[in-house]
């Protein structure tokens, strides 16, 4: 008992306590919102996963460019419309945004849809432009 009443003792307790919570937030954050995928794992994703990409932005944004294969559906149209795109719950699906922030909101209603395995591609679009990777009209 006499550990517990040093000063010494429980600030030693308290970093432990903030280092190992600072260590494990990203993992938690990651099993919350779903996985981030940079454009590279997205390819990876896409080509040997066989992937869904689903590209939630607007028609007029979908028109202009979009990530090879994708299917677009607007954010308020998963609920009822995720049916009508006949993905295999088995594969994967990374979610596309403009900047990636959009497209974690929507991480836990897929896994509740019965999509075991949804990721995010982190940056989104932009994230894909920068690194110079194709977009298709």
């Amino acid at each position: 008992m006499n550990f517990l009443t040093q000063i010494d003792n429980l600030a030693l307790i308290a970093l432990l306590l903030v280092t190992g919570s600072a260590l494990f937030f990203p993992t938690l954050s990651t099993l919350i919102s779903g996985k981030g995928l940079s454009p590279t794992e997205a390819t990876i994703w896409i080509n040997r996963r066989k992937a869904a990409v689903l590209d939630l932005r607007p028609a007029s944004d979908f028109k202009i460019g979009h990530l090879p294969g994708s299917k677009h559906i607007l954010a308020e149209q998963i609920p009822s419309g995720i049916d009508k795109l006949k993905l295999d719950r088995n594969n994967p699906i990374i979610l596309v945004c403009q900047s990636g922030a959009n497209a974690r909101k929507l991480v836990p209603e897929l896994n509740k849809l019965g999509f075991p395995e949804v990721a995010v591609l982190d940056g989104g679009v932009q994230a894909w432009q920068a690194a110079a990777l194709p977009l298709v009209k």
